[in-house]
């Protein structure tokens, strides 16, 4: 296995299962110092079971060997959901589009809900390929549990900008959590241009959590501008900030651009989840700039305002 660098800490989530205010406290120190840093960090003990990741990624395989015709008929036709084939996105200043195929699911809302009926973007049903319940079943157990994981961490995170733990709890009634398994095919024999899975690129929400192969690939950029490989830990989720969350921060936190390479030669599996609060979130960042003489460096804006727009820009004409 690639050594650890230690530009990318590995944090132990266990107290967070529990209400030991002590270890809470720990836990956030930790997830400050990471993201003042690197904004990355492995997790340990971060709650998701065993079972329930390698079912979701053993059925997201199977989705995935599939004939592009059969993938297609779950292409997403609305709230952004279902298969994207590779070519769907373009990273901003990118020379190509992303090598990836990926299946995108968020939360399940009925067409009466009023975050439907009010026409915010990313809300609705899930689309599911048809002939694969089990893939549905395992890839829906995954976004609970993992969407659990998320508000767990968030607790560290609101306490470690100097705000009650519950902080985010009434920002996340309805998260525009999107989880996605994507799949990166071996990076094409004799291919010389730019090509990356993902170019590279900033998260646009809150935070990012995300299970990766031992394929490996994943690379994050350190403030001199050298590449480090975040290389797969047993047992570990990588979390990163977004743009989103280092903007509410004041700027405290860094959203640290990072990048997707494959020259393994082997097909890569990865199942990332974006776990933002609801679109009308009120993001402002004088809710962590209470220090003296400190003004907020950005004016409030919607969760799902600053997230749309930067889906926008992302998605290739």
């Amino acid at each position: 296995m690639t050594e650890l660098s230690p530009f990318i800490p590995v944090i132990d989530m266990a107290p967070l299962l529990g209400g030991d205010q002590r270890g809470v406290a720990g836990v956030s120190e930790a997830v400050r110092q990471a993201f003042t840093t690197s904004g990355f960090c492995y997790v340990r003990n971060h709650g998701v079971p065993a079972d329930v990741i390698a079912q979701a990624a053993r059925t997201s395989l199977d989705f995935f060997h599939l004939p592009l015709e059969e993938k297609l008929e779950a292409a997403p036709k609305e709230a952004v959901r279902g298969f994207n084939a590779i070519g769907r996105t373009k990273m901003r200043g990118a020379m190509n589009p992303d090598y990836k195929e990926y299946f995108q699911i968020g939360l399940e809302l009925p067409r009466d809900d009023p975050a439907v009926l009010a026409g915010q973007p990313l809300r609705g049903p899930n689309q599911w390929p048809r002939g694969l319940p089990q893939f549905e079943t395992a890839f829906t157990r995954y976004f609970e549990a993992i969407g659990a994981c998320g508000q767990r961490f968030l607790r560290a995170v609101a306490f470690s900008l100097g705000a009650p733990e519950t902080f985010f709890v009434d920002k996340y009634d309805k998260p525009l959590q999107r989880t996605q398994c994507v799949y990166y095919p071996p990076h094409p024999v004799g291919r010389t241009d730019e090509l990356f899975g993902v170019a590279p690129h900033t998260d646009y929400g809150c935070v990012t959590l995300l299970w990766q192969d031992d394929v490996g690939g994943l690379e994050v950029q350190d403030r001199s501008g050298a590449w480090v490989q975040a290389p797969p830990v047993p047992d570990t989720l990588v979390i990163n900030i977004g743009d989103l969350l280092a903007r509410w921060s004041n700027d405290r936190y860094r959203s640290t651009p990072h990048r997707v390479t494959n020259q393994s030669g082997r097909e890569r599996l990865s199942i990332a989840t974006f776990y933002d609060p609801d679109f009308t979130a009120p993001v402002d960042p004088s809710d962590f700039s209470g220090g003296v003489g400190e003004a907020p460096n950005h004016p409030p804006v919607s969760a799902g305002d600053y997230i749309m727009g930067r889906i926008n820009a992302s998605q290739k004409p």
